[in-house]
């Protein structure tokens, strides 16, 4: 008896951030956009927005953060399996939780799905608390970030252009 075969996979909306704060910030951004639209299923990129760090060490220089919008029929676990293929590229090397960093990506939302896996949570756990993740989310989805709740978000944000 033969398996049956795995039903066709429904293209979703997914939203990935990324950030950096170490190095060239703008051109680690668009590197790992660029590397995201080679799979063919990014459909906005939001404004870039300088910000200042949140948790982690004193005296870490400012990030610049981004958010990427898909329809994509990649499942959760393969978006972060992009996203750490993208912070490698970047010479990424995690010491301090929070800390400064060259890139991170994160998965933040799936349309429709929920994960809670230990490394893996899907929406992302702390993007509510984060101005940094709100701001450029919302200029893409407003209708996914209330202005309460983007005004109660933890961390100043500075609109700084466009990729």
């Amino acid at each position: 008896m033969s398996a049956a075969p795995d039903p066709p996979r429904v293209p979703r909306r997914a939203f990935i951030g990324l950030g950096s704060n170490l190095g060239g910030r703008r051109a680690r951004i668009a590197r790992g956009v660029a590397a995201l639209r080679e799979h063919g299923d990014v459909i906005a990129v939001s404004p870039l927005y300088e910000t200042e760090p949140v948790g982690g060490p004193e005296g870490q220089p400012p990030y610049v953060n981004a958010v990427v919008e898909l329809r994509t029929c990649a499942s959760p676990r393969e978006l972060l399996e992009r996203c750490r293929a993208l912070e490698a590229e970047a010479h990424r090397v995690r010491t301090v939780r929070f800390g400064p960093r060259t890139l991170d990506a994160d998965v933040l939302l799936v349309d429709g799905v929920v994960v809670d896996e230990p490394d893996l949570q899907v929406p992302h756990p702390r993007m509510w608390e984060r101005r940094f993740v709100l701001a450029p989310l919302r200029d893409l989805a407003p209708g996914l970030v209330p202005p309460d709740v983007l005004e109660r978000a933890g961390g100043a944000v500075r609109l700084v252009g466009t990729l």
